[in-house]
């Protein structure tokens, strides 16, 4: 299905994200699955609930240009996949058996698009490969690349260190790269350390 492109959508201002966990900066598609968090006192964001954030958020992730933005059933696709490719990470975190419709969503993704530089003729270089990335189908790329790291990572060594962030109510996900840390950032990090101290304390004055 070719991608619904709009060229006047007004901008609106990015939510308040928490930075990157651990591994968003190997992994697009850790970055993409974080896109959307739950914060403490019934607060949380979601970068991709407008077609102007997550235009944004592809093009900073080299994922597209910024000069192409999106309808709704854009950007609802993305949203789709996202929740698809959280399936897949909670079930390997959990060591449970993958949804069979997150398997096929990815599957579907990573085929929408050719995977291999067509062949096309130049007048001036002749024949030559290109990557053929029509200016219709831009998030289906997008959705195919990140599919396809999702794959990589979900199928890799790192998948081992894959985890849930440990600190609730956060349901982020990140790679384990220090030691036992499992959290997704500083900010998760101290809530958790405050919570374990006020049980210590609770626990003592029983």
């Amino acid at each position: 299905m070719d991608d619904a492109l709009a060229t006047d959508v007004a901008p609106t201002a990015a939510p308040t994200a928490l930075p990157p966990a651990p591994g968003a900066d190997r992994y697009r598609s850790l970055a993409f699955a974080d896109t959307a968090a739950t914060l403490p006192a019934g607060q949380s964001y979601d970068l991709l609930a407008a077609p102007e954030s997550a235009m944004r958020w592809l093009a900073v992730h080299d994922l597209t240009t910024p000069d192409v933005q999106l309808y709704e059933v854009c950007a609802q696709r993305m949203r789709t996949l996202r929740a698809h490719i959280r399936a897949l990470f909670a079930a390997r975190v959990d060591g449970t058996t993958p949804p069979e419709e997150s398997l096929r969503a990815v599957n579907e993704a990573l085929t929408a698009v050719p995977t291999a530089p067509l062949l096309a003729w130049d007048g001036a270089r002749g024949l030559r490969r290109v990557q053929a990335h029509p200016t219709d189908q831009a998030v289906n790329h997008a959705l195919a690349t990140l599919a396809a790291d999702a794959a990589d990572l979900l199928t890799g060594p790192d998948a081992d260190i894959l985890a849930a962030c440990g600190s609730a109510p956060c349901d982020r996900f990140l790679l384990r790269t220090h030691g036992r840390r499992h959290w997704c950032s500083t900010r998760c990090g101290d809530r958790a350390r405050a919570a374990r101290a006020y049980a210590r304390r609770s626990g003592a004055s029983d």
